[in-house]
Order: C-alpha cells, then sequence, then structure tokens
C-alpha cells in the first residue's frame, strides 16, 4: 500500500485567489494548488532557491522540483491559453511565522473566534488585530482567551484561525477574498454580527446570533469604511460540532497532518 504523501508547509492562505483573462467567455478553468502556489510564491517572487524553498515547505528538493515544474506549466497554460486561473485545495498545512499563544484544544470542544476590539465585535476582518476565543464545551463556554492577530490581512488571519483549530468565526464585514480563504480552512463563518463580543457567544450558543451572511467591507483609497447591509431582522444561527484540525485536501481527499506552532 503506497504511502500518504507528507503535508507540504505553506506560511499564508493567498490574499488573491482567481484571476481572469480579459474575454469573459473563456470559462476554462486550471487549479493551481496551494503547495503550488507556495512554490512560486518563494522561489519566484521570493527569489529562493529551490533546496531553500525544500527547506521552508519541509520537502526534498526534488519534491519542490516536481511541484513547482507542474505550478508553471499551469501558468504558461494561463497566460498562452487565456485561460481562468483558481487557487484551491493541495496537500498542505499552515505553518506560520506568527508565533500562537494559545490553549491546546480538548478533542470534545468546540472553538468560537470573534474578531474583536475593546469588547466589541471588529467590523472589518482584513484589519482584525485581536480575536476572543472562546472554547465550548457541552454547550457552555469553558474557557475564554485574547488571540494577537495584528491585522496581518485576510490571507494570513484565516491560516492563524486554522492554525488555532477554530471551528466557527463571527465577525463584521468581509470581503470576498477573505470568504474564499475561509471556505479553504473549512471554519464556519457567521459574518455582519454586531455588538459585544461575549453576548454575540452566548446567542450564537443558544441559537439566535442575528447575523447577515452576506455583509461585506471594501476600501477606498487605502481607507477603512463599513460594510453596509440592511440592520433589519437577522439571520438565526444554530450549533455545530466541533472539529478536528486537518490540513488542506486534494481529490476530495482528506489528509490529516500534525502543525507546528
Amino acid at each position: 500500500m503506497p504511502r500518504k504523501p507528507l503535508c507540504r508547509n505553506i506560511h499564508s492562505y493567498p490574499d488573491f485567489w482567481s484571476f481572469s483573462p480579459d474575454d469573459p467567455g473563456r470559462t476554462e478553468t486550471i487549479i493551481l494548488s496551494l503547495d503550488e502556489y507556495e512554490t512560486i510564491r518563494l522561489i519566484d517572487y521570493g527569489g529562493l532557491t529551490q533546496e531553500q524553498c525544500g527547506g521552508r515547505m519541509g520537502v526534498a528538493r526534488t519534491t519542490v522540483t516536481a511541484i513547482y515544474d507542474s505550478a508553471r506549466k499551469k501558468l504558461s497554460k494561463v497566460i498562452v491559453e487565456g485561460k481562468r486561473l483558481q487557487i484551491a485545495g493541495g496537500n498542505y498545512q499552515i505553518i506560520s511565522k506568527f508565533s500562537i499563544n494559545i490553549n491546546k484544544k480538548g478533542s470534545n470542544v468546540m472553538r468560537i473566534a470573534v474578531a474583536y476590539e475593546n469588547g466589541q465585535i471588529f467590523q472589518h476582518f482584513g484589519r482584525t488585530e485581536q480575536f476572543k476565543i472562546y472554547d465550548v464545551e457541552d454547550g457552555k463556554i469553558v474557557s475564554e482567551q485574547i488571540l494577537s492577530a495584528n491585522g496581518i490581512g485576510h490571507g494570513a488571519l484565516a491560516g492563524l484561525l486554522k492554525m488555532a483549530d477554530t471551528d466557527v468565526l463571527i465577525c463584521g464585514g468581509i470581503g470576498m477574498g477573505a470568504r474564499t480563504a475561509m471556505a479553504e480552512t473549512g471554519i464556519k463563518i457567521y459574518p455582519g454580527a454586531q455588538g459585544n463580543a461575549d453576548s454575540a457567544a452566548e446567542a450564537f450558543l443558544a441559537g439566535n446570533l442575528s447575523y447577515d451572511p452576506d455583509a461585506e467591507c471594501g476600501h477606498r483609497n487605502g481607507e477603512e469604511h463599513q460594510c453596509g447591509h440592511e440592520h433589519g431582522e437577522g439571520h438565526q444561527c444554530g450549533h455545530m460540532h466541533g472539529k478536528g484540525h486537518q490540513c488542506g485536501h486534494e481529490h476530495g481527499e482528506e489528509h490529516r497532518c500534525e502543525h507546528h506552532n
């Protein structure tokens, strides 16, 4: 029986997940896996050698060569043939350059993260500097902790939450790139929530959190402004059970691996 391939280390989710040619009629899509993306980021963008890239990704240089060659062939087809590019999946695990100081999650615990600022739900996910983490067991909050995020950008924030074994994110506005990153992590999001963070966590557990699944945020000339959404009746959410931490998957198969803080 062949051995499962080792998970490749990537250090952040992308901030941009898809690219399209000017011609809207060209809809054929090429999928660039996240480990392929990482070789392009480290070698072509970062200027590392293949051997250095292998050291960062935790694999042999020969493995890097194979991944990198596959990525370059895909990119050449995108450019020459005018295909759409989408980044998704792959055999990887997140290894963040940012240290995580957070309690280990128990096996029967659901972990909720709330974008946090001064006791309130922060309204711009990509600039979140703190998350308040709630560990839930048997339907009750058993511990709370503040996780520093430093507003490092939505791709890195998604990776941070994945490394923290988060199951649920409650936040304010969240853009499409961040939604794509969160979908890749498997973390369930409840955007468009407002008000006190503690109250939102309790409301989620009670099944009556008011949120707006369509709430987004945008920028104008680099300045933050609030997302717009109706403040009428919110959507009601229910419970979800905790999930184990896993690395990304490829072709529908999950590859469980350990991550390093």
